[in-house]
């Protein structure tokens, strides 16, 4: 498994990470699929305690117990549970989010994290006390580093400005390449390291997946007929779908981790098996996005 320096850190991570979220709630499964993706290399989870209520980092902190120098462990904050209210709240102020990193130590069972993140945020967010309670949870070593996780512009913009966030965690796929337009240079610029969430587009671009639902504004029409061109790709490079799609967020500079979720280890062994391929080449990457663009072309006609 190749390793990217994440950002201007001294954090190295795996290209393909796992994103947690879609593990479930059975301990032993989900505990199976984490242990079998460190065991082919991957060294980077990310979870969120927003996750199943907590639940998702209480299993990703029982799955690294005894393994915990081997991961680059991420969570994220900022979304609040208020005793006796239903769901969750917005809260990125400084006492919310030096409070949410004990309780996601506790589950997780760790004295630190390597990457915290604010799991969203807007402009009007209180932007300078939100820097703050990340610089202050570094320097009393609860963290290594920050980041944000966001696919709003304007916000990226602002924290790429304003702090030393180390990564931004941002949704990037063949269906999804509105990144490419500003995000991703403005990072790549900075050396802000990018986090791929949805390389596979919910599945839309996943090998064998049946499509029953569409994506974002792609109908399940829309997707059958891209991937039916996208599939002519991968054949001549002898790729499956699963793998053309990965490399393909990978494939900018500016991304240094993919996390595809996986919610068993099938799913999980046909994402790692995209690390074994070779890089797209400039034909490949030109191919991919000359059909994106004709089916998005297709699309506003």
């Amino acid at each position: 498994m190749r390793l990217h320096q994440l950002g201007s850190s001294d954090l190295f991570i795996s290209e393909i990470g796992l994103g947690c979220m879609s593990l479930g709630t059975e301990e032993h499964k989900a505990i199976g699929i984490i242990h079998e993706a460190l065991d082919q290399g991957v060294n980077f989870l990310d979870t969120a305690d927003l996750y199943d209520n907590g639940r998702n980092e209480e299993l990703v902190g029982k799955a690294i117990q005894g393994r915990r120098d081997r991961v680059i462990l991420a969570s994220k904050a900022g979304n609040r549970r208020i005793e006796g209210r239903e769901g969750w709240v917005w809260d990125p102020s400084k006492a919310y989010i030096k409070s949410a990193i004990k309780d996601s130590l506790h589950r997780l069972q760790t004295d630190y994290l390597d990457l915290y993140q604010l799991h969203g945020g807007t402009i009007e967010d209180p932007i300078d006390e939100t820097i703050e309670a990340f610089e202050e949870l570094k320097q009393e070593g609860l963290i290594r580093y920050y980041g944000i996780s966001s696919i709003r512009p304007n916000v990226i913009r602002e924290y790429a400005k304003r702090s030393s966030m180390v990564s931004v965690l941002n949704q990037f796929s063949i269906l999804d390449r509105r990144p490419e337009e500003e995000v991703l240079p403005l990072l790549h610029e900075k050396g802000i390291g990018v986090i791929a969430r949805g390389p596979l587009a919910s599945g839309a671009l996943a090998a064998e997946r049946e499509i029953t639902k569409g994506y974002l504004n792609y109908s399940p029409e829309e997707i059958i007929k891209l991937r039916t061109q996208l599939s002519a790709v991968a054949r001549e490079s002898n790729r499956t779908m699963t793998e053309l799609a990965i490399r393909y967020s990978l494939s900018h500079p500016a991304v240094a981790t993919v996390i595809p979720g996986a919610s068993s280890r099938e799913q999980l062994l046909a994402n790692i098996a995209a690390a074994r391929t070779p890089h797209l080449t400039q034909e490949e990457i030109e191919a991919i996005k000359q059909i994106s663009e004709a089916n998005r072309y297709e699309q506003h006609r």
